[in-house]
């Protein structure tokens, strides 16, 4: 499985950003190979809020009901222990910056024992555990 990130399912559903074409590439990649894709409950609010903004809210909601009716995607909830160890990454990483959502992604993909991250933002590879796509 791989974790997609906010930036990545931005980056698919607006056709004005600079990684709209890689990152649909990508999609289509991982996808083509059977991998499963996950994301978090965290990561959705980030997105449908942010396609909102930016995009309008009829895409947020067609984003939404496609995400929600696809066999590729599932839908992880942040736990409670996921919450913990969010919040002590949180603490921790002084000097980089994580956002709250990052950090959750961070754990819960160690719980899951996920090695990938599909996401054109740069916490995935400053956190430094994770491969990331493209």
């Amino acid at each position: 499985m791989v974790f997609v990130d906010t930036s990545a399912f931005f980056a698919i559903e607006n056709e004005r950003d600079r990684h709209h074409t890689e990152a649909l590439d990508t999609r289509d990649d991982l996808m083509s190979r059977g991998q499963r894709l996950v994301t978090s409950d965290y990561i959705l609010d980030e997105v449908y809020t942010l396609i909102r903004m930016r995009v309008g809210h009829r895409a947020a909601v067609e984003f939404g009901e496609s995400l929600r009716a696809s066999r590729f995607f599932r839908i992880e909830p942040v736990t409670p222990t996921d919450f913990e160890a969010a919040w002590r990454l949180f603490r921790r990483y002084d000097d980089k910056p994580f956002s709250f959502t990052d950090c959750t992604s961070f754990a819960l993909m160690e719980r899951l024992k996920l090695g990938t991250a599909f996401a054109f933002d740069r916490n995935f590879r400053e956190y430094g555990k994770f491969s990331v796509k493209p």
